[in-house]
């Protein structure tokens, strides 16, 4: 039997745990093959500078099973309207048996068309953006609607990761993951959510993200408004 092949998007700027967290939850079971997929196979640096190096490139990525795109840093603004990049996206969308993103990462499938009409979550700032391009946002950590499965802000990279590795192995796989990686957080703060922070420190994060926020919203608007032109009537 073959492997099944599970690519992850990577481009300068990607948040290296959006990609990892999810890549040590499918790369475990013997029967799956996990590309990094870059436009070249240059090193690729993170937004925390962490150097990534790509196993395969855009053109010669093998048809997926899975495709999964990793959110970023201010690096995800061009990846959003980077025709090359949109362009695999939609052609390996055709025949993936699932089409998937963790964190920001479900921006950019909406900007490829690949979320309109589906339900999907993202990280909690970005919500709003995320709705502007025609995406049902549900606050949830993981949200599976069809062949689409989305995961919310970074560590639910894990979480997104074994949910879609029971939809692919099995239960029973995805269980002796989760014990392999001895996943059972007990979070030292419960600080984990807007609601559960309180509005002090939501307020200091997202004074401190502004620019990133900012540069967001300005790249999102610019696709929404090209979505809508496109198709008028959507």
């Amino acid at each position: 039997m073959n492997p099944l092949q599970i690519g992850f998007l990577i481009y300068p700027g990607v948040i290296q745990l959006d990609v990892m967290g999810a890549y040590q939850v499918l790369a475990f079971p013997y029967d799956t093959q996990v590309h990094l997929i870059s436009k070249t196979l240059a090193p690729v640096v993170s937004n925390e500078e962490l150097v990534l190096t790509p196993t395969t490139t855009l053109a010669e990525c093998p048809p997926l099973n899975v495709i999964c795109v990793p959110g970023g840093g201010i690096g995800q603004v061009e990846v959003m309207q980077d025709a090359e990049i949109l362009h695999f996206l939609e052609q390996q969308s055709i025949t993936a048996q699932y089409v998937t993103s963790v964190c920001t990462g479900s921006l950019i499938l909406a900007a490829a068309g690949l979320l309109q009409g589906y339900k999907a979550t993202c990280h909690w700032a970005f919500r709003d953006q995320l709705a502007m391009l025609g995406v049902e946002v549900v606050p949830q950590r993981v949200v599976v609607d069809r062949n689409r499965v989305t995961g919310a802000g970074v560590t639910s990279g894990i979480d997104f990761g074994l949910t879609l590795l029971g939809l692919l192995c099995g239960e029973q796989v995805a269980k002796m993951t989760q014990l392999m990686m001895e996943y059972m957080p007990e979070a030292p703060f419960n600080a984990g959510t807007p609601e559960t922070a309180g509005e002090k420190v939501v307020q200091s994060l997202l004074q401190l993200g502004q620019p990133l926020l900012d540069a967001f919203q300005t790249q999102t608007q610019k696709i929404a408004t090209q979505l809508n032109t496109e198709n008028p009537m959507g």
